[in-house]
């Protein structure tokens, strides 16, 4: 779309396996429709109530005294004077609460792979810059905060190990001496002969590509209220997480509590981008000490803690060699792949979640007969790499897209063109790719040609060679890729994670005043989920949109319940949805055939009534409701079915969903800044719930995606120190960097439940590789290639200047 205003549309490639009846023509679809959030009139007035909203009773607050070293052990910490502090409750340390909890262990079933323990407070030795090492409870944040000046820590200095490629050489300092070594996790795939191909190979392309560390920087801080139940000894968390399902397990585990005295909950959360989808220390100490203490306490993190504490993104460095054939055919790829996971596992994805899956989505959407991919996962002196907008796809996207386009300058092919003889075609799915993955039937041509037409794709590079001739530096850059969406049970989220994160629970009630309420397990962080997932139940159940409750994000509402990561909640909660509402819609159904006297089948249910078809004759869901539990007249006993019905979703294998990005920058050469003149997405997820919805994902998605290409770098000295820790070092890109956008929707629908496809990652998987590509095309008469993002006018200064000296080398 441009400027909110739907665009001409690509051809379609649908499958709809739907039986249309004339009840069906005739019942308004909410399914498909752009309707407005639910969720905006609350978060638009000021009404919404986050984590840091909360007012137990009587709370206290936590403040966290971090270390100012990179590697260190503790010998000492003395807590004499902030004990005696004004408002001091207690000062807590690792020996302090080390009876009140056992340690959080992100296990795996991984070959080669070490899982360090989750501790709420530093033991025994400092492993990053940041990392709390004791806490101070008082009876305010301030009056805490002044405490923490008061305790007195010495540290015996051990070698800082900041980079992955030093951990890994022969006597680098050990971060978990325990382990024997700092490479936390290491994993190969391999299918055919790759060493053979690419000998054989006409063109042989290769690089050392490079995606640097990213801070999510969510607009909400992360924040945690844990409320204490002194009757009960239980706990209330109040946590700003997308996986509060996971959390309370682990919570309760750790604890040993039973998870009916540990309820946690996931109010109004503003943003995650993944950095909220695991368990952090924090929320384990807050728990302790609240239990400990047997009162309510509160911590939110400032902006420099978020930055600096809160789990990282990408850190990869990838060398990689692709092989094509004279006629431009992929026939080998090859990668070695070293990721800086920071200093411990994160739970419960394990250190291997951002490097292996780099390695496995590498070959992409395109057919490479022979792979071999190697990726160890390395301990720094940095925070945890963890969850984040796309999880390893936009790395491997940005080397395999890289890859394409050096092909296609060695073999003097269009960079489209090299796209379409490579692409998984529409008669070759479902397709293995070299690393095991299958994609099942995905629009990946229909994307790249809607994407290529939308573009004006021949009109660009006409414009670029008048560009050109001008002496101006405008690049045209493609990005292809696929992702899993929707993960079910036989295909772990993190390789060998024994959590079960393959399915999603649904439960529908209508109460004794004909109110529907609908829990699911997923928890949202900005996604619109109350508006979607009440879209899919109103279409379903029959009732009207407006008379259904979404609840979400409460361990309590449902018996099992994981959160929303992966792009899974319209694939798991809406197909938990649908089944759900179908069951519902059978008991409502049966009552009403005594109520109308008619059989089953020959009643409709719509807008929240149920009719008899061919008359007038019809039954509200509240009438339902007054029979079932109020009237005991009205309905013989055997009919008086409870209206609740919930049901848990597995799509066993998920689905994938696909998209080609075309962007269009022009460099000036005498600032090195990029401007992004055009940029377009064809996208396919499958059925679309809500066309607005579906347009906001891909906006907010691409302008992460330019972040991660043109500004946003975590900078760390060889010491461990971040030296962007603040937003006036670290940049994100604001409204002038972000350009309009032209989107086209391919609607091929998927086999799960609804034929939803999931979409919410896609903007930062395909933005950065498509920019990077344009970049390197603005740059090709300089003979400069992109190998690192993000790419800010100081790298492409020092390119440029590179690339000048080398010529006057020659000369």
């Amino acid at each position: 779309m441009r400027n909110g205003k739907a665009c001409a549309k690509a051809p379609t490639a649908m499958n709809r396996n739907h039986r249309t009846t004339p009840s069906d023509v005739l019942r308004p679809k909410n399914v498909g429709a752009p309707m407005r959030r639910t969720e905006d009139p609350r978060l638009l007035t000021g009404s919404g109530e986050y984590t840091a909203d909360r007012k137990p009773d009587r709370p206290l607050h936590v403040a966290l005294l971090r270390s100012a070293q990179a590697h260190a052990r503790i010998v000492r910490v003395d807590t004499t004077a902030a004990l005696k502090a004004p408002g001091v409750v207690a000062v807590l340390t690792a020996e302090e609460i080390a009876g009140d909890f056992k340690p959080v262990i992100p296990f795996s079933r991984m070959a080669s792979y070490y899982a360090t323990p989750i501790l709420p407070l530093a033991s025994g030795k400092v492993r990053y810059v940041g990392e709390a090492v004791a806490a101070v409870v008082a009876t305010s944040r301030y009056l805490a905060e002044d405490a923490i000046e008061l305790i007195e820590v010495e540290y015996e200095r051990l070698e800082p190990v900041a980079r992955p490629e030093a951990a890994v050489a022969q006597g680098a300092a050990l971060l978990h001496e325990e382990a024997g070594t700092n490479v936390l996790i290491a994993r190969e795939f391999k299918k055919g002969d790759v060493e053979t191909d690419l000998a054989a190979a006409a063109v042989r392309v290769r690089g050392r590509f490079e995606m640097t560390r990213k801070a999510a920087l969510a607009m909400e801080p992360r924040s945690y209220s844990a409320e204490y139940d002194n009757r009960r000894d239980a706990l209330t968390l109040y946590t700003s997480s997308n996986i509060p399902g996971i959390v309370r397990d682990a919570i309760s585990e750790s604890l040993s509590l039973p998870g009916h005295r540990v309820r946690v909950v996931a109010p109004d959360v503003g943003g995650s981008f993944g950095s909220k989808g695991s368990l952090y220390p924090e929320e384990l100490l807050i728990c302790i000490a609240a239990r400990k203490l047997r009162r309510s306490i509160k911590w939110t993190a400032d902006r420099l803690e978020d930055i600096s504490t809160s789990s990282q993104a990408f850190a990869e460095i990838v060398d990689a060699e692709m092989g094509f054939d004279a006629n431009g055919m992929a026939t080998s790829l090859q990668a070695d792949v070293i990721g800086d996971v920071g200093a411990f596992s994160i739970y419960p994805w394990t250190c291997g979640l951002e490097p292996v899956q780099v390695v496995s989505f590498l070959p992409g959407p395109y057919k490479i007969q022979s792979y071999r991919g190697t990726v160890r996962g390395v301990a720094t002196c940095k925070p945890p790499t963890g969850p984040y907008r796309g999880v390893g796809r936009p790395v491997s996207t940005f080397v395999c897209e890289r890859l394409m386009d050096m092909g296609a300058k060695a073999l003097r092919i269009d960079p489209l063109e090299i796209r379409r003889r490579n692409l998984v075609r529409a008669d070759e799915f479902p397709y293995r790719i070299a690393s095991g993955i299958i994609w099942d039937k995905t629009g990946f041509i229909d994307c790249l040609e809607a994407a290529a037409e939308a573009a004006g794709y021949d009109q660009l590079r006409k414009q670029q060679s008048e560009a050109r001739k001008r002496g101006r530096l405008f690049g045209i850059g493609i990005a292809s890729y696929a992702e899993l969406t929707g993960i079910g049970s036989r295909i772990a989220v993190a390789p060998g994670m024994p959590i079960n994160t393959g399915s999603e629970t649904s439960k529908i009630t209508i109460d004794s005043t004909g109110g529907i309420t609908a829990a699911f397990g997923v928890a949202s962080h900005g996604q619109g989920l109350e508006t979607t997932l009440a879209q899919i139940v109103a279409d379903d159940l029959g009732a009207r949109f407006e008379d259904i409750r979404v609840i979400q994000g409460d361990s309590d509402e449902v018996p099992m319940s994981t959160g929303t990561y992966a792009s899974r909640s319209a694939v798991l909660g809406g197909g938990a949805a649908k089944h759900a509402s179908e069951i519902l819609k059978g008991k409502i159904k049966r009552v009403a055939s005594h109520l109308l006297e008619a059989n089953a089948d020959d009643l409709e249910v719509s807008e929240g009534k149920v009719s008899v078809l061919g008359t007038d004759r019809t039954v509200s869901f509240k009438q339902i409701a007054k029979a079932v539990y109020s009237d005991m007249k009205t309905l013989p006993v055997d009919a008086r079915e409870e209206l609740t019905a919930s049901y848990t979703y597995d799509p066993i294998n998920g689905t994938t969903a696909a998209a080609t990005h075309i962007a269009a920058v022009e460099i000036d050469p005498a600032t090195c800044l990029v401007k992004i003149h055009k940029f377009v997405v064809a996208e396919d997820c499958g059925r679309i719930i809500n066309p607005m919805i579906v347009d906001g994902q891909v906006h907010g998605g691409v302008a992460q995606g330019i972040g991660a290409a043109l500004f946003e770098e975590l900078i760390y000295d060889d010491d461990g120190q971040l030296l962007s820790a603040s937003l006036v070092d670290y940049v994100i890109p604001s409204a002038p960097e972000v350009p309009m956008m032209d989107v086209v929707h391919v609607e091929s629908e998927s086999a799960v439940s609804g034929g939803f496809r999931g979409m919410g990652e896609g903007g930062t998987i395909g933005a950065p590789a498509a920019i990077a590509n344009a970049i390197a095309d603005a740059l090709s008469p300089l003979d400069i290639d992109v190998s690192v993002l993000p790419m800010t006018p100081e790298r492409i200064f020092r390119l440029i200047q590179n690339a000048k000296l080398r010529v006057r080398e020659k000369s």
